[in-house]
């Protein structure tokens, strides 16, 4: 199967997007990551919920994880403020830690999304065509692809 037949309507924003719009639209959705767009429409770069969650989290309770008990509903609270004063752009890594964009075009075959998927640690490829966004394979849609199913208990 090739990965224009694999692939599924997909949401995207664009870099300079509220965050909150990309949050509301994983949590909503129940999407691993959302697809980022430039200024022309082409895919920038994946935004996996994991690194919002990344942006969100002080430093130093990623760093002890211990700490995250001290912190109230409060906190969570202001870390919503903290990301509605954001836009998608503030909440990237540093661009230089985007040297590749997860992308396949839509001949790739379930292996070679699988390869890129797992080198970039991508929860969510966008497959292109001709500089055009077809659609997106996640993580889920291609193992349900690529594992078989458990028999059926007797």
């Amino acid at each position: 199967m090739r990965a224009r037949e694999l692939s599924e309507p997909y949401p995207t924003v664009a870099l300079d997007s509220q965050a909150t719009e990309a949050a509301q639209a994983m949590a909503g959705q129940r999407l691993p990551g959302i697809i980022v767009c430039d200024e022309e429409g082409h895919p920038y770069t994946v935004l996996p919920g994991s690194q919002v969650l990344r942006f969100l989290i002080p430093r130093y309770v990623q760093d002890d994880p211990a700490l995250a008990r001290v912190f109230g509903e409060r906190a969570s609270d202001q870390m919503w403020g903290k990301l509605s004063a954001s836009t998608v752009r503030d909440v990237l890594p540093p661009r230089q830690d985007m040297d590749e964009l997860p992308v396949v075009d839509g001949d790739a075959t379930t292996i070679e999304v699988a390869a890129v998927m797992a080198r970039m640690h991508s929860p969510v490829v966008a497959v292109i065509e001709g500089g055009d966004i077809l659609g997106a394979i996640t993580v889920s849609r291609l193992l349900s692809h690529l594992v078989p199913e458990a028999p059926a208990s007797a």
